[in-house]
């Protein structure tokens, strides 16, 4: 009888943690690599799951305990090599949620590292993060992307901040608001200011129907 390949699904989950954008790794239950910090994933349910979005969906619930808001594909990774246990396919996506959102993850069933500084992972993993943080970053820098790593509502300086943090890399504080007002893709939450150390500052968020914004890459 002929093989056919394992099939599975892993998510990058991304999110802003001690000023950096950070992964969230799952300590593994089972071998191959028992024990050690990898990518939440998990195989296809082909009797359960009608894509391959529904899986990723799936299996982020089951090991984290998070519904992200924003899930999308990356790339599919697939060969003889990547598996001890044979040759295999896994179906990648990233998503984004804000740090607030990880007090609804499973107790300890998460560990967040920087995205500089994840080392070695098992499988192909570490290759996975590197692709996923360059689709990001990328994107970032020419559409409203990291608005999914923000609370619902936010001042213009904690998205300059965000943005930043994704980024990896300060931006032109007047540049960036030129481009936000032509984009239009906020509106301020009335009557709502956020206190600090200097005066309040108005809070935004962005309009329902302007979730992902793309715009020319000269920011």
């Amino acid at each position: 009888m002929e093989r056919r390949p394992i099939t599975t699904v892993d998510v990058v989950l991304l999110t802003l943690h001690e000023a950096q954008l950070a992964v969230a790794l799952t300590t593994r239950t089972a071998e191959p690599f028992k024990g050690l910090l990898a990518l939440p994933g998990g195989y296809v349910h082909v009797e359960q799951d009608q894509d391959s979005l529904q899986s990723a969906r799936r299996v982020l619930l089951e090991k984290t305990g998070i519904k992200a808001p924003y899930l999308e594909q990356l790339y599919s990774f697939a060969g003889a090599a990547r598996d001890p246990r044979g040759w295999s396919v896994s179906i990648t996506y990233y998503a984004l949620v804000p740090s607030s959102a990880l007090e609804a993850a499973t107790a300890g069933a998460i560990s967040l590292t920087a995205v500089d500084d994840i080392g070695q992972l098992p499988f192909d993993h570490s290759q996975i993060v590197a692709a996923a943080v360059r689709r990001v970053r990328d994107k970032s820098s020419y559409s409203s992307l990291p608005c999914h790593l923000l609370p619902s509502r936010f001042t213009l300086a904690e998205l300059q901040s965000t943005y930043e943090q994704v980024m990896g890399e300060k931006l032109d504080k007047s540049s960036f608001r030129r481009k936000l007002a032509a984009l239009d893709f906020l509106e301020p939450v009335r009557g709502e200011l956020k206190s600090g150390a200097h005066r309040p500052a108005q809070l935004y968020r962005v309009r329902k129907t302007r979730s992902l914004v793309v715009f020319d890459k000269t920011m």
